[in-house]
């Protein structure tokens, strides 16, 4: 069962996301606490098969061009706001490495892939997209496991840009990560598992 995302009104702080209560997952937009339940199996599965996909290719260079960091579930500290997307990637000509002595990063990715579930989607698309890209993020995907879709935009200066939506079990090479071709249905669990989530 899906439960509504909570939004705590009033100028909140980092202490009240290190307050949040265990099994929620906490962020800070524009000093508004936002509180959610950890991923469901469906959500968290397109996260862990989408990171197990990339990351070879493009953190390790195995059987890609590498020159990425690929992190899941990244606590961002980026000005006042507390992000954490689904995956994130900075490239390490840009990034050479973190800083290993705190649990967040502080420094911009070059891309963060959110995954929807129909209590985040709206606050993915509507509050955290527009401040990615005012931060400076320039890729962006959407994923949708219900739907079985994915949304490809890139940051064009002012806003974001819808370059690529693609569904269902299409093979697709989307960007920053065209070097490898990824086939949807290897993202979404078989329905007959995914009925009893």
């Amino acid at each position: 069962m899906t439960q509504p995302l909570t939004p705590v009104k009033g100028e909140a702080t980092y202490q009240d996301v290190q307050d949040a209560p265990e099994g929620m997952v906490a962020e800070l937009l524009d000093g508004e606490l936002f509180l959610q339940p950890r991923p469901a199996m469906r959500h968290a599965h397109v996260g862990s098969v989408l990171g197990a996909l990339i990351l070879p290719a493009f953190s390790l260079g195995r059987g890609g061009p590498g020159g990425w960091w690929i992190v899941d579930e990244p606590e961002l500290h980026l000005g006042p706001d507390v992000l954490v997307p689904g995956l994130a990637g900075w490239r390490k000509d840009a990034l050479p490495a973190f800083d290993l002595s705190v649990a967040h990063v502080a420094e911009v990715p070059q891309w963060v892939c959110e995954v929807l579930s129909p209590s985040t989607a709206a606050k993915d698309r509507i509050r955290k997209l527009p401040t990615y890209g005012r931060l400076g993020v320039v890729h962006a995907w959407l994923i949708d496991p219900g739907a079985h879709t994915l949304e490809v935009y890139r940051w064009d200066d002012t806003c974001w840009s819808l370059i690529g939506a693609h569904a269902g079990k299409e093979r697709v090479r989307a960007e920053p990560f065209e070097a490898l071709e990824i086939n949807l249905a290897d993202l979404w669990l078989p329905e007959r598992a995914a009925e009893r989530l």
